[in-house]
């Protein structure tokens, strides 16, 4: 297993009501912009869909705020809140 160089990670947060395709819509947009999931962890609570994605941006063919942009997008077709967070500050917002 490779390891990912330090700042190359990002986390995506996808948070609204479950329907089908919110994992295949998401990960068809990284796929496209050559974005690698690392990890990804999925739940259903109660009717409301909640995902956490750790990525690798090391080969993207975008930079974060295209992507913020691209997943905003795709959230507001979806009726979904996405967010993206480089890992660093991601780390620093929820350090204890």
């Amino acid at each position: 297993m490779t390891t990912v160089e330090e700042g190359k990670r990002i986390i995506i947060t996808v948070l609204g009501h479950d329907r089908v395709g919110i994992i295949a819509g998401i990960s068809a947009i990284l796929a496209d912009t050559q974005i690698n999931i690392l990890d990804i962890n999925q739940t259903i609570l109660q009717g409301f869909f909640t995902m956490v994605m750790v990525a690798d941006i090391t080969d993207s063919t975008i930079d974060i705020a295209q992507l913020r942009e691209v997943l905003s997008r795709k959230g507001q077709e979806m009726e979904l809140q996405i967010t993206v967070q480089h890992e660093d500050i991601f780390r620093f917002m929820h350090r204890i």
